[in-house]
């Protein structure tokens, strides 16, 4: 499936599972993503996102958001969406 780099992860919080991704583009919940790095390779839905530890439907190019990831992320990797 094609995809469009969207973001790449900034922070990985193991308490909880959580990646914080600085956008590129624009993502929303429900989206499909792709997180790839020299040792992560992990697609997902997005269920749900914040930003400043604030519930949001919808990220946009310069914020930085944070999701919920079902495994650990490393600074660096890239975000894609599925689409």
């Amino acid at each position: 499936m094609p995809e469009e780099e969207v973001g790449r992860v900034s922070t990985f919080f193991a308490q909880p599972v959580v990646a914080g991704i600085d956008l590129t583009s624009t993502l929303n919940v429900g989206d499909k993503i792709h997180i790839q790095g020299h040792t992560t390779d992990l697609e997902l839905t997005v269920e749900s996102m914040q930003i400043d530890n604030v519930d949001v439907k919808q990220g946009n190019a310069g914020d930085s958001i944070g999701i919920k990831v079902p495994d650990r992320v490393r600074p660096g990797d890239r975000v894609y969406k599925i689409t």
